[in-house]
């Protein structure tokens, strides 16, 4: 904070704060103020000229400062130290003016306030005095020397006097609100905005609304004698009437002013009928036969009355044009401001805002006049478009992180719309929620992909390893019978060539006799001791398809001492290595069952 050497009141005071937005004036800019307009803040300061006050007005002041005067003692003693009435200024980013307040008082270090008000029955009807609990006009300014000073708190006091007895008093400590004081900033940066585009209204519509008066039409008077004379002015009346109908009354009211001189205008022909009908009375109260003057009196009663109507009717009408002409201005104005936020964010992104800030029908309710409602439907406007601008800069820093963090996702963000409205933590933890969950999925997916190219590759490998394994039984099968049929062919050549040696000189030989099948068993080799179990495995099936056409079970397999060493379903497999035993077995069965026959 910036101290001032300037005394409370003084010229160069005041001139000090036609330049600055002020804390007394912070409630008037938050449209909760009960003694100022924002839209008579804004002619205030764009103008630099301050109202008049009136006499009682004056007064009320001059108490106000006796009181704090007298008070401020009790507050030293509540506050332990000394307070010293202190002008300061802080400057805020965005503001073209320095925000300003006038402390009844400050402590030296600045740590600590006092403010000071006349004590009123708002005051005194609040149930808890703290101040939290304290109208909010009066929070708004202390919010705001809070920001100008950095204090910490503010002691509120209100107190009355009679001279310098103290009738009543009343206190409570006051702390910042934070979110009290973003409205407060805002405000100003919204008030800032509106005070470069002001244009001030004509100088008549600023004063204040007297309605012009009303040339009285003359009173009818209507006097009979007794010779049934009439004597009246009903022509002088009717001049008059038809002139002020023609030349005076409002027809087409567009200002306040127009509007406060024809209720006026209506008053004075209600006022003309009431007088007709007077003279009608005066006239019959003297003489009944006045036929023609009752009709004069009719005519122009009736002329008065069609018009008073109109002019009502006008009134009514005009007046309902115009406050739907106001709040027109007001929604047209707020759809441009998120119109252009929308095209600032570069998407219609912008939600519909709360009924708070678009009743604009509602905040004129119970104004009297089209300049109090003009200045409701600012008022209302100012707050909507902060509240808009809090939204729009929202969406703004979500789509900064989204464009960060997001680029290469963005189709996950197919409702980004309904997401940049979140709070920006909110934004932020779904946004990497979004793509760390979409990882993982890629990763889940990549981690399949390699799992199935490896079960791929196994089921590639074991194919290979049972085609090896049934090519190397096929072959071992072949050699096998190749060396089984050698064995029988130098066997039986050996058996013929013994028989021929033996065999006595050549006789003539007896019919010819089948010989025993035992007599053509050819022994055959025994296999060398088996080689190692390699871990291959053969199916009975494939045994008995290399034995074809012969064939054998499961169980004489067993018999022969070569039980099944595993079972692949319902398939009983055997050790590769076996094989040759498996053979010979099957052959020294053979030739045990021919040895027997020949036997």
């Amino acid at each position: 904070m910036q101290t001032l050497n300037l005394a409370q009141g003084s010229p160069e005071w005041l001139a000090h704060r036609r330049t600055s937005f002020n804390a007394s004036d912070a409630p008037a800019m938050m449209g909760c103020s009960p003694y100022k307009t924002r839209s008579a803040l804004l002619h205030e300061l764009h103008t630099g000229i301050s109202p008049e006050h009136d006499a009682a007005t004056e007064r009320r002041f001059a108490d106000g400062h006796r009181f704090e005067a007298l008070a401020r003692p009790l507050a030293q003693d509540i506050v332990g130290e000394e307070l010293y009435p202190v002008t300061g200024t802080t400057q805020v980013s965005g503001l073209s003016r320095q925000l300003s307040a006038s402390f009844d008082g400050l402590t030296l270090l600045a740590d600590m306030g006092f403010e000071h008000k006349s004590l009123n029955d708002e005051l005194r009807a609040i149930q808890h005095f703290v101040g939290q609990q304290l109208p909010v006009q009066y929070r708004v300014q202390m919010e705001h020397q809070m920001l100008v000073s950095g204090a910490d708190k503010i002691l509120f006091m209100a107190s009355k006097w009679a001279g310098d007895e103290l009738v009543e008093e009343r206190h409570c400590w006051y702390a910042s609100d934070p979110a009290l004081r973003a409205e407060i900033l805002a405000g100003w940066k919204q008030f800032d905005a509106d005070l470069k585009e002001y244009v001030p209204p004509t100088a008549a519509a600023v004063e204040k609304i007297v309605a012009e008066p009303v040339e009285a039409l003359p009173a009818p008077v209507v006097q009979v004698t007794g010779q049934l004379a009439l004597t009246d002015n009903f022509k002088v009346f009717e001049d008059r009437l038809r002139h002020f109908l023609d030349n005076t009354l409002i027809r087409q009211p567009k200002t306040d002013q127009d509007f406060a001189d024809l209720d006026v205008q209506i008053k004075a022909m209600k006022g003309a009928e009431a007088a007709l009908d007077a003279a009608e009375g005066q006239m019959l109260a003297q003489i009944t036969a006045v036929d023609q003057a009752k009709k004069t009196k009719d005519m122009l009663a009736k002329l008065v009355r069609d018009n008073r109507l109109m002019a009502e009717k006008l009134l009514t009408s005009e007046k309902e044009r115009r406050k739907s002409e106001i709040v027109a201005g007001g929604v047209k104005a707020l759809a441009d401001h998120i119109a252009a936020l929308n095209k600032r964010i570069g998407k219609p992104y912008m939600p519909a805002l709360h009924r708070d800030f678009t009743d604009f029908v509602g905040s004129i309710r119970g104004k009297k006049n089209l300049d109090s409602m003009q200045d409701a439907v600012d008022t209302l406007l100012a707050r909507a478009k902060i509240n808009a601008d809090e939204i729009a800069d929202g969406i703004d820093a979500n789509l900064r992180f989204l464009r960060e963090h997001a680029t290469e996702y963005r189709a996950l963000f197919a409702d980004t719309a309904q997401l940049v409205l979140k709070p920006a933590d909110d934004f932020q933890a779904l946004v990497r929620g979004r793509i760390a969950e979409h990882q993982a999925a890629v990763q889940r997916e990549a981690d399949a992909a390699a799992e199935r190219a490896r079960a791929k590759i196994r089921e590639e490998e074991q194919a290979r390893a049972e085609k090896e394994a049934r090519d190397k039984l096929a072959a071992e099968q072949a050699e096998a019978k190749r060396l089984a049929d050698e064995h029988a062919a130098r066997e039986a050549e050996t058996a013929r060539q013994a028989a021929a040696a033996a065999a006595p000189a050549p006789t003539p030989a007896p019919a010819p006799v089948a010989a025993p099948a035992a007599a053509n068993v050819v022994p055959l080799t025994r296999p060398a001791a088996p080689p190692a179990d390699t871990g291959a495995r053969v199916k009975l099936g494939d045994i008995n398809a290399a034995i074809a056409p012969l064939s054998i079970t499961a169980d004489g397999l067993a018999a022969l001492g070569f039980p099944h060493v595993a079972t692949e379903k319902s398939v009983k497999l055997y050790k590769l290595a076996d094989l040759p035993a498996i053979y010979a077995a099957m052959v020294r069965h053979i030739e045990a069952v021919q040895a027997k026959q020949a036997a």
